[in-house]
């Protein structure tokens, strides 16, 4: 299948981020790479001084992209978004609680990117995808990189790298399973006229690293409210389309879980209600499947 994606403006990019103009301390951009965020990972904590927060790397393909579960997935040139962000929060003043926090405040910065810039009603789907209508439009995943030594004798805690792979231009047969989707999809349109990436992808980093910076400043504690007066638990509740739905959670073991998704727990678990009344919560490393009870979109939650 022939294709003609739109070239990414990497000068563009670089100056709608770095700033004082955007909000990033180094932007760093290539054209092909394994993993953007086993990349950054590993050169932020082999060298954390060429690497303040917040930086991002950026990358135009991706040949062995990580996603949960250990899952691996290729993206083509020009087809998606494809960053990584590396955050390190001051653990004197950013609260433990705030680290499983850090995707899902790139997921609603992310669903906010693409509402304001395409009209596409994204929703966060716990605990690590964007979906549209049920189909996923991108994944998210964090991971942790080492703390390292502080210049007074002491450490910096652990830093974090939060990377995004966003469907943009992709056609039906190019997609690897039935389930997912692209902007170009839900908009109708054809590769070479899908949303530009670099408008789509600062306007996504910037709002993450300002909400990143607003929740720092709320200590990491995510039922604080932000710099607008709503906290990121409620941000992410008011767009998290699994809360309020029956669900069945696939743990570790075999184990079954059936309930109902009512709420996003202190680290951003999500809890689940089942039918005696007893309330468990379950983070995004206990469960192997989450799917929504039902006929009507259960593909959309596995």
């Amino acid at each position: 299948m022939s294709r003609t994606p739109a070239t990414l403006d990497r000068r563009a990019v670089e100056l709608a981020l770095l700033a004082p103009r955007g909000e990033f301390a180094r932007v760093e951009m290539v054209e092909e790479i394994s993993s953007t965020n086993a990349q950054l990972a590993a050169d932020a904590a082999s060298d954390p001084a060429q690497w303040p927060e917040p930086s991002v790397l950026i990358a135009n393909s991706q040949f062995a992209g990580k996603g949960r579960l250990d899952r691996s997935w290729n993206v083509p040139a020009g087809a998606a978004l494809i960053s990584s962000v590396f955050l390190r929060p001051d653990p004197a003043t950013f609260d433990v609680t705030g680290y499983g926090w850090l995707s899902i405040a790139a997921g609603v910065a992310l669903c906010q990117a693409v509402q304001g810039e395409t009209g596409v009603q994204a929703r966060l789907k716990w605990p690590n995808d964007v979906v549209v209508g049920g189909r996923k439009l991108a994944g998210i995943l964090a991971q942790v990189v080492a703390p390292i030594a502080a210049a007074d004798g002491g450490t910096r805690g652990p830093g974090v790298v939060v990377g995004a792979g966003v469907n943009i231009s992709q056609q039906r047969a190019e997609l690897p399973v039935e389930r997912a989707t692209s902007l170009a999809l839900e908009l109708g349109l054809a590769a070479e006229s899908a949303p530009d990436r670099s408008v789509l992808l600062p306007a996504y980093l910037n709002r993450f690293a300002r909400l990143y910076r607003d929740f720092a400043r709320a200590g990491g504690d995510a039922t604080r409210p932000l710099g607008d007066g709503a906290s990121l638990q409620r941000l992410a509740s008011e767009l998290m389309t699994t809360l309020g739905t029956d669900v069945r959670a696939e743990l570790p073991g075999g184990q079954m879980l059936h309930g109902n998704a009512t709420g996003l727990g202190p680290h951003g678990e999500l809890e689940i209600r089942d039918a005696d009344g007893v309330l468990h919560t379950v983070t995004a490393g206990d469960v192997v499947h989450l799917r929504r009870v039902g006929d009507s979109g259960e593909a959309g939650y596995a």
